[in-house]
């Protein structure tokens, strides 16, 4: 299994057939494979090899897809960093994966400069973009048009593809190192799902240095379809171009689904190409996925469940549980089931599995397990326990196998000596018609210790009281789990990898106290 299979493959296949098409700019797969080739070769010429580890800046585009490609082929490994880092996560970035290159598009071309002072390990800078070459960069267009195709290293298997750094959202990001198995099997689960299926059109929609859209980009591969690509999520844009290039598969986090099912203008688009939409790194309400299954009428909609350290797939919720008729049996609101490679547990502290209906601490292990987090041998030791990703997700799994994510160990709430898990909190919450997102937390509390706390964003027009909200969410859940207290915002904070930020909702409450539980 290889990064680079699916690309000989489709050449083999289907050479004159469309592989790439980004803005007015499209290319077959014969096109394509010439490129990476002659890309890999440029990158032998400036003294790269086999092992190095090289980054990329950049928004999505057909360049970024070329750069992913040329990479493998060469049998160097990828650092795709964050575009939403600060340049001091980048340059951390850089340095703890010793990175020797960086590729840069126009947008982040401007900050280059500071970033390579700031790294010792880089040796250059690639420009990548459709302007003028800066002075201080080596054109990626320029050094391809003079380079010889070189042959494919053909990494594979358990050889390094690359180096994917987590949010960092509970400290310094690690950098999970992911194989070439690793990430070619969980695209193949995919396909087993019957996602991406023959002619397949995908849209490059969520950031592709994030491994939900490497699942994209992997299965879209493996199966020789069509990469679509769209620099910067806009709902309307996503609806444009599902129009104008017969989209089938739709990969979205749940913000960017509520957005482009909640587009006024959404009934003026043709969206009746849409096959498959694929959801996931954050749980999406039941209100959402009914709006979405209206609106895309056409479409199955499967959840995804997943972690970069696991390349991104452990569970998969088909279609079949989405429709209304399998409404009655309550998976809608259950991760799926665990994927065709993948083992799933739930355990005690002790790793001690659990009876079915007990809530414990999900860990998974398969061909995409990660090889470890780079540079951190004891963290890797913790994480990878007896040889299982032990996620730090609490849950319960019922007697079909069916896996309920409750919350992260972190993000449960202890009120008066009850245990309270935010997800089951806010899908209440999020039926009430005025409610658009919210993020449940526990607050500090003298008298219950904590208090629930929710943060929520109002539709357009909309209002709540407090009194209201606990009122309709004592309809759906137990008094002592409803919020006793909210905060209106504009936005919830999400990361670059679509999920909420409780960690800065929290902030404010917990400040002075030394620490975030009581």
């Amino acid at each position: 299994m290889q990064f680079t299979q699916g690309l000989h493959r489709a050449v083999q296949q289907q050479p004159d057939a469309i592989a790439t098409i980004h803005g007015a700019r499209q290319q077959s797969f014969q096109q394509l494979q010439s490129r990476v080739a002659r890309f890999a070769g440029a990158l032998q010429e400036q003294g790269f090899k086999k092992g190095d580890r090289i980054a990329i800046l950049s928004l999505n585009s057909d360049r970024y897809l070329e750069a992913y490609l040329a990479i493998a082929w060469l049998g160097a490994v990828v650092n795709p960093i964050n575009f939403r880092w600060s340049n001091a996560e980048v340059i951390y970035s850089l340095i703890d994966s010793h990175s020797v290159a960086l590729i840069v598009d126009d947008n982040f071309a401007p900050q280059a400069a500071e970033i390579k002072a700031g790294s010792p390990s880089l040796r250059c800078v690639f420009y990548n973009g459709e302007q003028t070459t800066p002075t201080d960069m080596l054109s990626c267009d320029a050094l391809i048009d003079a380079a010889a195709p070189i042959p494919d290293a053909e990494a594979a298997g358990d050889d390094l593809l690359g180096v994917f750094y987590t949010g960092g959202t509970t400290g310094a990001p690690k950098g999970v190192m992911l194989s070439h198995a690793n990430v070619f099997s969980s695209g193949l689960a995919l396909l087993s799902e019957n996602l991406f299926a023959d002619h397949a059109v995908g849209l490059h929609a969520a950031p592709m240095f994030h491994l939900a859209d490497m699942m994209v980009t992997i299965s879209l591969l493996i199966r020789g379809g069509r990469h679509v690509f769209l620099s910067a999520f806009r709902p309307d844009s996503v609806l444009t171009l599902t129009q104008q290039h017969g989209i089938t598969d739709l990969l979205l986090v749940p913000a960017m689904l509520q957005m482009v099912v909640d587009f006024p203008a959404l009934s003026e688009f043709n969206t009746s190409s849409v096959r498959n939409i694929i959801y996931g790194a954050s749980p999406a309400s039941e209100p959402l996925l009914d709006r979405t299954m209206q609106n895309f009428p056409t479409a199955a909609l499967s959840q995804v469940y997943g972690m970069t350290e696991m390349s991104a797939v452990m569970t998969v919720l088909p279609p079949a549980m989405h429709t209304p008729n399998a409404r009655e049996l309550g998976r809608l609101r259950s991760g799926g089931r665990s994927a065709h490679h993948v083992q799933v547990r739930i355990v005690d502290e002790h790793d001690k599995e659990l009876s079915l209906g007990d809530v414990g601490e999900i860990i998974a292990r398969g061909p995409n397990l990660m090889q470890g987090y780079l540079n951190q041998p004891d963290t890797t030791a913790e994480t990878l326990c007896n040889g299982w990703m032990h996620t730090g997700d609490m849950g319960y799994m019922d007697s079909n196998g069916y896996v309920f994510i409750v919350d992260r160990s972190k993000d449960m709430i202890i009120s008066g000596g009850e245990n309270v898990y935010s997800v089951e909190v806010e899908n209440a919450i999020l039926k009430h018609p005025a409610i658009a997102s919210a993020a449940v937390i526990g607050v500090p509390c003298e008298e219950m210790g904590e208090k629930v706390h929710a943060a929520l964003v109002l539709k357009a027009g909309a209002a709540v009281s407090q009194e209201e909200l606990y009122a309709h969410c004592k309809t759906l859940i137990a008094g002592y789990k409803c919020p006793r207290s909210i905060s209106l915002l504009d936005a919830l904070p999400i990361s670059g990898a679509g999920k909420v930020l409780k960690t800065e909702i929290r902030k404010p409450f917990w400040v002075g106290l030394g620490r975030n539980i009581s």
